[in-house]
Protein backbone atom coordinates (compact mmCIF):
# COMPACT_ATOMS: atom_id res chain seq x y z
CA UNK A 1 0.00 0.00 0.00
CA UNK A 2 1.16 3.28 -1.01
CA UNK A 3 1.38 6.29 0.64
CA UNK A 4 -1.45 8.40 0.02
CA UNK A 5 0.90 11.78 0.57
CA UNK A 6 3.21 13.12 -2.00
CA UNK A 7 7.02 12.00 -1.41
CA UNK A 8 9.00 15.36 -0.74
CA UNK A 9 11.34 15.80 -3.57
CA UNK A 10 14.55 16.49 -1.04
CA UNK A 11 13.81 12.79 0.84
CA UNK A 12 14.80 10.75 -2.88
CA UNK A 13 18.30 9.27 -2.38
CA UNK A 14 18.48 10.73 1.06
CA UNK A 15 19.73 8.70 4.72
CA UNK A 16 19.44 9.79 8.09
CA UNK A 17 21.88 10.80 10.83
CA UNK A 18 20.21 9.54 14.58
CA UNK A 19 21.76 12.27 16.86
CA UNK A 20 21.89 11.16 20.90
CA UNK A 21 22.31 14.55 22.23
CA UNK A 22 22.92 13.39 25.82
CA UNK A 23 25.68 10.74 25.11
CA UNK A 24 26.90 12.53 21.91
CA UNK A 25 29.66 14.96 23.45
CA UNK A 26 30.77 15.22 27.14
CA UNK A 27 28.49 17.94 27.66
CA UNK A 28 25.37 16.65 26.52
CA UNK A 29 24.15 19.89 25.02
CA UNK A 30 22.47 21.23 21.96
CA UNK A 31 25.44 23.58 21.21
CA UNK A 32 27.87 21.20 22.00
CA UNK A 33 26.46 19.18 18.91
CA UNK A 34 25.93 21.88 16.30
CA UNK A 35 29.56 22.03 16.88
CA UNK A 36 29.69 18.42 14.80
CA UNK A 37 26.83 19.92 12.29
CA UNK A 38 29.52 21.49 9.70
CA UNK A 39 31.66 17.67 9.78
CA UNK A 40 28.14 16.04 9.35
CA UNK A 41 27.14 18.02 6.45
CA UNK A 42 30.79 17.28 4.77
CA UNK A 43 30.09 13.80 5.46
CA UNK A 44 27.41 13.86 3.08
CA UNK A 45 24.49 13.75 6.23
CA UNK A 46 21.49 14.98 4.86
CA UNK A 47 18.25 14.31 7.69
CA UNK A 48 19.05 14.68 11.33
CA UNK A 49 17.36 12.09 13.33
CA UNK A 50 17.16 14.05 17.13
CA UNK A 51 16.36 11.53 19.95
CA UNK A 52 13.14 13.20 22.22
CA UNK A 53 14.48 16.47 23.32
CA UNK A 54 11.12 16.82 25.78
CA UNK A 55 11.84 16.80 29.49
CA UNK A 56 11.94 13.24 31.43
CA UNK A 57 9.91 12.30 34.28
CA UNK A 58 10.98 11.94 37.60
CA UNK A 59 8.16 9.57 39.34
CA UNK A 60 9.72 6.17 38.58
CA UNK A 61 12.59 7.18 36.27
CA UNK A 62 15.11 4.78 35.44
CA UNK A 63 18.54 5.44 36.26
CA UNK A 64 19.61 8.68 37.24
CA UNK A 65 18.74 10.45 33.99
CA UNK A 66 15.55 8.79 32.84
CA UNK A 67 14.41 7.77 29.79
CA UNK A 68 14.07 10.02 26.55
CA UNK A 69 10.78 8.34 25.87
CA UNK A 70 9.31 8.97 28.86
CA UNK A 71 8.29 12.62 28.53
CA UNK A 72 6.76 15.02 31.07
CA UNK A 73 5.77 17.41 28.24
CA UNK A 74 5.30 17.13 24.84
CA UNK A 75 6.06 20.82 24.16
CA UNK A 76 9.13 21.81 26.61
CA UNK A 77 13.01 21.34 25.81
CA UNK A 78 14.56 19.23 28.34
CA UNK A 79 16.90 22.30 30.20
CA UNK A 80 19.97 19.96 30.55
CA UNK A 81 19.89 20.11 26.10
CA UNK A 82 19.86 24.24 26.67
CA UNK A 83 17.39 26.55 25.56
CA UNK A 84 14.43 27.11 23.05
CA UNK A 85 16.88 29.39 21.23
CA UNK A 86 19.60 26.80 21.61
CA UNK A 87 17.42 24.26 19.74
CA UNK A 88 16.72 26.94 17.24
CA UNK A 89 19.99 27.42 16.29
CA UNK A 90 20.76 23.85 16.09
CA UNK A 91 18.00 23.80 13.10
CA UNK A 92 18.68 27.48 11.99
CA UNK A 93 22.30 25.79 11.83
CA UNK A 94 21.24 22.86 9.69
CA UNK A 95 19.37 24.98 7.75
CA UNK A 96 21.97 26.64 6.85
CA UNK A 97 24.03 23.39 5.64
CA UNK A 98 20.89 22.47 3.38
CA UNK A 99 20.17 19.53 6.17
CA UNK A 100 16.66 19.06 7.35
CA UNK A 101 16.20 17.67 11.44
CA UNK A 102 13.64 15.37 12.27
CA UNK A 103 12.43 14.91 16.13
CA UNK A 104 11.68 12.01 17.90
CA UNK A 105 7.72 11.62 18.52
CA UNK A 106 6.43 9.81 21.53
CA UNK A 107 2.51 9.46 21.59
CA UNK A 108 1.73 6.04 23.01
CA UNK A 109 2.61 6.63 26.02
CA UNK A 110 4.11 9.62 28.68
CA UNK A 111 5.86 9.50 32.00
CA UNK A 112 4.17 9.70 34.99
CA UNK A 113 3.99 13.26 36.08
CA UNK A 114 3.59 14.33 32.25
CA UNK A 115 1.15 17.63 32.71
CA UNK A 116 -1.40 15.95 31.28
CA UNK A 117 -1.92 13.40 34.18
CA UNK A 118 -3.17 16.70 35.80
CA UNK A 119 -4.62 18.72 33.36
CA UNK A 120 -6.53 15.75 31.61
CA UNK A 121 -6.59 12.60 33.26
CA UNK A 122 -9.54 11.52 30.85
CA UNK A 123 -6.77 10.97 28.63
CA UNK A 124 -5.37 8.03 29.65
CA UNK A 125 -5.66 4.01 29.97
CA UNK A 126 -6.85 3.29 32.86
CA UNK A 127 -7.04 -0.33 34.85
CA UNK A 128 -9.85 -2.03 36.35
CA UNK A 129 -9.34 0.59 39.38
CA UNK A 130 -8.82 3.54 38.00
CA UNK A 131 -5.10 3.69 37.70
CA UNK A 132 -3.07 4.89 34.96
CA UNK A 133 -1.80 1.61 33.40
CA UNK A 134 0.60 0.69 30.22
CA UNK A 135 0.39 -2.51 28.49
CA UNK A 136 4.06 -3.17 26.89
CA UNK A 137 5.99 -4.01 29.98
CA UNK A 138 7.99 -0.50 30.93
CA UNK A 139 8.01 0.58 33.99
CA UNK A 140 8.40 4.22 33.62
CA UNK A 141 5.68 4.95 31.47
CA UNK A 142 1.71 5.04 31.05
CA UNK A 143 -0.68 4.32 28.21
CA UNK A 144 -2.89 7.08 26.27
CA UNK A 145 -5.79 6.19 24.92
CA UNK A 146 -6.57 6.95 21.20
CA UNK A 147 -10.63 5.98 21.44
CA UNK A 148 -10.78 9.85 23.38
CA UNK A 149 -10.89 12.44 20.48
CA UNK A 150 -10.03 15.39 22.52
CA UNK A 151 -6.50 13.76 22.95
CA UNK A 152 -6.66 12.99 19.53
CA UNK A 153 -6.65 17.21 19.15
CA UNK A 154 -4.17 17.74 21.90
CA UNK A 155 -1.33 15.78 20.26
CA UNK A 156 -1.66 16.78 16.85
CA UNK A 157 -1.85 20.34 18.77
CA UNK A 158 1.51 19.63 20.49
CA UNK A 159 3.10 18.13 16.97
CA UNK A 160 2.34 21.77 15.41
CA UNK A 161 3.92 23.72 18.44
CA UNK A 162 7.68 21.96 16.87
CA UNK A 163 6.45 22.61 13.36
CA UNK A 164 5.10 26.71 13.77
CA UNK A 165 7.75 27.21 16.71
CA UNK A 166 10.72 25.59 15.47
CA UNK A 167 10.83 24.70 11.84
CA UNK A 168 10.91 21.15 11.85
CA UNK A 169 11.08 18.92 9.19
CA UNK A 170 9.53 15.98 10.10
CA UNK A 171 8.81 13.20 12.92
CA UNK A 172 10.26 9.52 13.64
CA UNK A 173 7.25 8.57 15.40
CA UNK A 174 8.36 6.03 18.54
CA UNK A 175 6.66 2.79 18.31
CA UNK A 176 4.18 3.71 15.91
CA UNK A 177 2.34 0.63 15.54
CA UNK A 178 1.06 1.14 18.67
CA UNK A 179 -0.67 4.22 17.90
CA UNK A 180 -3.65 3.57 15.73
CA UNK A 181 -2.52 4.37 11.93
CA UNK A 182 -5.91 6.50 11.36
CA UNK A 183 -4.35 8.80 13.70
CA UNK A 184 -1.36 9.21 12.16
CA UNK A 185 -3.09 9.54 8.69
CA UNK A 186 -5.12 12.54 10.27
CA UNK A 187 -1.98 14.05 11.93
CA UNK A 188 0.05 14.13 8.89
CA UNK A 189 -3.00 15.61 7.42
CA UNK A 190 -3.27 18.08 9.46
CA UNK A 191 0.77 18.61 10.20
CA UNK A 192 1.93 18.80 6.42
CA UNK A 193 -0.58 21.40 5.70
CA UNK A 194 1.33 23.71 8.20
CA UNK A 195 4.38 22.10 6.24
CA UNK A 196 4.90 19.27 3.45
CA UNK A 197 7.17 16.71 6.15
CA UNK A 198 9.21 13.83 6.18
CA UNK A 199 7.53 10.71 8.40
CA UNK A 200 9.07 7.94 9.85
CA UNK A 201 7.72 5.14 11.91
CA UNK A 202 9.33 2.78 14.31
CA UNK A 203 7.22 0.05 12.86
CA UNK A 204 7.10 -2.81 10.30
CA UNK A 205 3.48 -2.88 8.85
CA UNK A 206 3.07 -2.29 5.50
CA UNK A 207 -0.47 -0.08 5.84
CA UNK A 208 0.96 2.45 7.83
CA UNK A 209 2.89 3.89 4.70
CA UNK A 210 -0.38 5.01 4.52
CA UNK A 211 0.62 7.69 6.24
CA UNK A 212 4.74 7.20 6.53
CA UNK A 213 6.95 7.63 4.04
CA UNK A 214 9.42 4.61 5.55
CA UNK A 215 8.75 2.28 8.31
CA UNK A 216 11.78 0.24 10.02
CA UNK A 217 13.56 -2.58 8.73
CA UNK A 218 14.07 -4.29 11.65
CA UNK A 219 13.25 -7.74 10.27
CA UNK A 220 15.95 -7.77 8.02
CA UNK A 221 18.57 -7.05 10.84
CA UNK A 222 16.81 -9.54 13.08
CA UNK A 223 17.81 -12.08 10.58
CA UNK A 224 21.24 -11.28 10.05
CA UNK A 225 21.79 -10.93 13.95
CA UNK A 226 20.50 -14.46 13.34
CA UNK A 227 22.94 -15.49 10.75
CA UNK A 228 25.68 -14.58 12.52
CA UNK A 229 24.64 -16.25 15.57
CA UNK A 230 24.42 -18.97 13.87
CA UNK A 231 20.73 -19.53 14.23
CA UNK A 232 19.48 -18.65 10.34
CA UNK A 233 21.36 -19.55 6.70
CA UNK A 234 21.87 -17.21 5.14
CA UNK A 235 19.43 -18.17 1.83
CA UNK A 236 16.56 -17.69 4.65
CA UNK A 237 17.82 -14.24 5.31
CA UNK A 238 17.52 -13.67 0.74
CA UNK A 239 13.20 -13.52 0.78
CA UNK A 240 13.26 -11.15 3.50
CA UNK A 241 15.41 -8.81 1.56
CA UNK A 242 13.54 -9.21 -1.54
CA UNK A 243 10.77 -8.33 -0.01
CA UNK A 244 12.21 -4.97 1.27
CA UNK A 245 12.63 -4.27 -2.63
CA UNK A 246 9.26 -4.82 -3.72
CA UNK A 247 7.87 -1.88 -1.40
CA UNK A 248 5.30 -0.15 -3.42
CA UNK A 249 6.59 3.16 -4.60
CA UNK A 250 6.64 6.06 -2.19
CA UNK A 251 7.04 3.11 0.71
CA UNK A 252 10.98 2.70 1.64
CA UNK A 253 12.56 1.07 4.51
CA UNK A 254 15.33 1.82 6.91
CA UNK A 255 18.62 -0.24 6.74
CA UNK A 256 20.91 0.10 9.55
CA UNK A 257 23.67 -1.81 11.56
CA UNK A 258 22.83 -0.15 14.52
CA UNK A 259 20.74 2.41 16.55
CA UNK A 260 20.36 3.69 20.22
CA UNK A 261 17.91 0.41 21.18
CA UNK A 262 20.65 -1.72 19.42
CA UNK A 263 23.95 0.32 20.60
CA UNK A 264 22.63 -0.21 24.26
CA UNK A 265 20.96 -3.62 24.45
CA UNK A 266 22.71 -5.80 21.92
CA UNK A 267 25.95 -4.15 20.93
CA UNK A 268 27.54 -2.22 18.65
CA UNK A 269 28.12 -3.49 15.23
CA UNK A 270 31.53 -4.91 15.59
CA UNK A 271 30.14 -6.90 18.39
CA UNK A 272 27.79 -8.04 16.11
CA UNK A 273 29.03 -8.67 12.85
CA UNK A 274 33.40 -8.37 13.54
CA UNK A 275 34.99 -8.08 10.47
CA UNK A 276 31.54 -8.12 8.37
CA UNK A 277 30.56 -4.68 10.20
CA UNK A 278 31.76 -2.66 7.47
CA UNK A 279 30.21 -5.10 4.64
CA UNK A 280 26.88 -4.53 6.10
CA UNK A 281 26.92 -0.53 6.31
CA UNK A 282 27.43 -0.85 2.72
CA UNK A 283 24.52 -3.26 2.20
CA UNK A 284 22.19 -0.23 4.01
CA UNK A 285 23.49 2.06 1.67
CA UNK A 286 23.29 0.54 -1.11
CA UNK A 287 20.06 -2.30 -0.89
CA UNK A 288 16.92 -0.43 -1.46
CA UNK A 289 15.68 1.81 1.40
CA UNK A 290 17.08 4.57 3.09
CA UNK A 291 20.54 4.15 5.25
CA UNK A 292 20.36 4.97 8.86
CA UNK A 293 23.73 5.75 10.35
CA UNK A 294 23.90 6.22 14.55
CA UNK A 295 25.80 8.95 16.54
CA UNK A 296 29.66 7.99 16.37
CA UNK A 297 29.17 5.23 14.35
CA UNK A 298 31.68 7.25 12.05
CA UNK A 299 34.25 7.74 14.76
CA UNK A 300 33.69 4.47 15.23
CA UNK A 301 32.42 4.14 18.55
CA UNK A 302 33.38 0.32 19.97
CA UNK A 303 31.21 1.04 23.09
CA UNK A 304 27.51 0.37 24.49
CA UNK A 305 26.31 3.70 25.15
CA UNK A 306 24.25 4.26 28.73
CA UNK A 307 20.87 4.60 27.95
CA UNK A 308 19.63 5.65 31.47
CA UNK A 309 22.92 7.28 32.89
CA UNK A 310 25.35 10.11 31.60
CA UNK A 311 27.44 8.66 29.08
CA UNK A 312 29.68 10.46 26.08
CA UNK A 313 30.95 9.38 22.54
CA UNK A 314 34.82 9.87 22.52
CA UNK A 315 35.91 11.86 19.11
CA UNK A 316 39.18 12.53 20.25
CA UNK A 317 41.60 11.51 17.07
CA UNK A 318 40.62 11.41 13.72
CA UNK A 319 37.09 10.41 12.74
CA UNK A 320 38.18 6.63 10.63
CA UNK A 321 35.74 6.05 8.88
CA UNK A 322 34.52 9.41 7.59
CA UNK A 323 35.27 8.97 3.98
CA UNK A 324 33.70 5.29 4.13
CA UNK A 325 30.64 6.96 4.41
CA UNK A 326 30.72 10.12 2.80
CA UNK A 327 31.54 7.82 -0.21
CA UNK A 328 28.41 5.63 0.31
CA UNK A 329 26.51 8.61 0.74
CA UNK A 330 27.36 10.69 -1.97
CA UNK A 331 26.75 8.32 -4.72
CA UNK A 332 23.37 7.51 -3.38
CA UNK A 333 22.65 11.31 -4.88
CA UNK A 334 24.26 10.76 -8.08
CA UNK A 335 23.57 7.56 -9.45
CA UNK A 336 20.05 6.68 -9.93
CA UNK A 337 19.93 3.39 -9.02
CA UNK A 338 20.09 4.20 -5.85
CA UNK A 339 17.11 6.41 -6.15
CA UNK A 340 13.87 6.58 -6.29
CA UNK A 341 11.97 3.60 -8.64
CA UNK A 342 15.22 1.84 -9.29
CA UNK A 343 15.48 -2.34 -9.58
CA UNK A 344 17.31 -4.66 -7.56
CA UNK A 345 18.77 -8.23 -9.32
CA UNK A 346 20.00 -10.04 -7.12
CA UNK A 347 22.50 -12.68 -8.74
CA UNK A 348 23.84 -15.88 -8.33
CA UNK A 349 27.20 -16.59 -6.33
CA UNK A 350 27.95 -20.11 -6.09
CA UNK A 351 29.08 -19.91 -2.80
CA UNK A 352 27.23 -20.16 0.64
CA UNK A 353 27.25 -16.79 2.79
CA UNK A 354 28.17 -14.43 -0.26
CA UNK A 355 25.54 -11.87 -1.86
CA UNK A 356 25.77 -10.15 -4.93
CA UNK A 357 23.01 -7.78 -6.33
CA UNK A 358 22.74 -5.52 -9.82
CA UNK A 359 20.62 -1.93 -9.04
CA UNK A 360 19.38 -0.40 -11.91
CA UNK A 361 17.95 2.65 -13.64
CA UNK A 362 17.92 4.18 -16.81
CA UNK A 363 21.61 3.84 -17.43
CA UNK A 364 22.91 3.97 -14.06
CA UNK A 365 24.19 0.74 -11.95
CA UNK A 366 25.68 -0.44 -9.06
CA UNK A 367 27.35 -3.86 -8.43
CA UNK A 368 27.45 -5.12 -5.15
CA UNK A 369 29.31 -8.18 -4.23
CA UNK A 370 30.43 -9.46 -0.45
CA UNK A 371 31.26 -12.01 1.67
CA UNK A 372 29.86 -12.50 5.08
CA UNK A 373 30.58 -15.93 5.66
CA UNK A 374 33.65 -16.54 7.77
CA UNK A 375 36.14 -18.33 5.18
CA UNK A 376 37.55 -17.30 2.31
CA UNK A 377 35.34 -17.38 -1.25
CA UNK A 378 36.00 -17.93 -4.48
CA UNK A 379 32.71 -15.58 -5.76
CA UNK A 380 31.40 -16.55 -9.61
CA UNK A 381 28.75 -14.46 -11.00
CA UNK A 382 27.85 -15.08 -14.71
CA UNK A 383 24.47 -13.17 -16.02
CA UNK A 384 23.52 -11.63 -19.19
CA UNK A 385 23.24 -8.04 -16.89
CA UNK A 386 26.36 -8.13 -15.95
CA UNK A 387 28.90 -6.91 -19.20
CA UNK A 388 29.85 -2.88 -18.76
CA UNK A 389 32.59 -0.47 -17.58
CA UNK A 390 32.50 -0.08 -14.19
CA UNK A 391 34.19 2.58 -11.51
CA UNK A 392 35.22 1.00 -8.67
CA UNK A 393 33.51 3.54 -5.74
CA UNK A 394 36.32 2.68 -3.20
CA UNK A 395 39.33 3.16 -5.50
CA UNK A 396 37.90 4.94 -8.84
CA UNK A 397 39.35 2.37 -10.53
CA UNK A 398 37.71 1.49 -14.00
CA UNK A 399 36.55 -1.91 -13.67
CA UNK A 400 35.20 -3.30 -17.43
CA UNK A 401 33.09 -6.59 -16.44
CA UNK A 402 32.02 -9.43 -19.10
CA UNK A 403 29.27 -11.81 -18.39
CA UNK A 404 31.21 -14.17 -16.57
CA UNK A 405 33.56 -13.05 -13.32
CA UNK A 406 35.08 -14.35 -10.50
CA UNK A 407 35.74 -12.74 -7.28
CA UNK A 408 38.21 -14.25 -4.67
CA UNK A 409 37.21 -12.40 -1.06
CA UNK A 410 38.14 -12.69 2.83
CA UNK A 411 35.26 -12.69 4.77
CA UNK A 412 34.35 -9.08 5.35
CA UNK A 413 35.56 -8.01 1.88
CA UNK A 414 33.06 -6.55 -0.63
CA UNK A 415 33.55 -4.29 -3.48
CA UNK A 416 31.26 -1.55 -4.98
CA UNK A 417 31.42 -0.99 -8.68
CA UNK A 418 29.13 1.88 -10.55
CA UNK A 419 28.49 3.10 -13.60
CA UNK A 420 27.02 6.69 -12.96
CA UNK A 421 25.71 8.90 -16.11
Amino acid sequence: MATAFPIIEWANGTNIYEVNVRQYTHEGTFKAFIEHIPRLHNMGIEILWLMPVTPISVEKRQGAWGSYYAASSYTNIDPAYGTEDDFKELIKTAHFFGMKVIIDWVANHTGYDHQWTKEHADWYRKDEAGNFTEIYGWVDVIDLNYEVPALRRGMIDAMKHWITGFDIDGFRCDMARTVPVDFWIEARGECDAVKCLFWLAECEILNYHEAFDLTYGWEVMRAFDAYFKGELTFDEIKPKMVGYSQYPIGSRKLLFTSNHDENTYHGTEFEKYGACAKALAVFSCTWPGVPLIYSGQEKPNKKRLEFFEKDFIDWDGEVELNNFYKTLLTIRKKNKALQESASVLLLETHVPATIAYLCQRQHDRILVVMNLGKEQADILIDHAALPGNYHDLFTNEVKKLSRREHFNFQPGDYIVYHITH
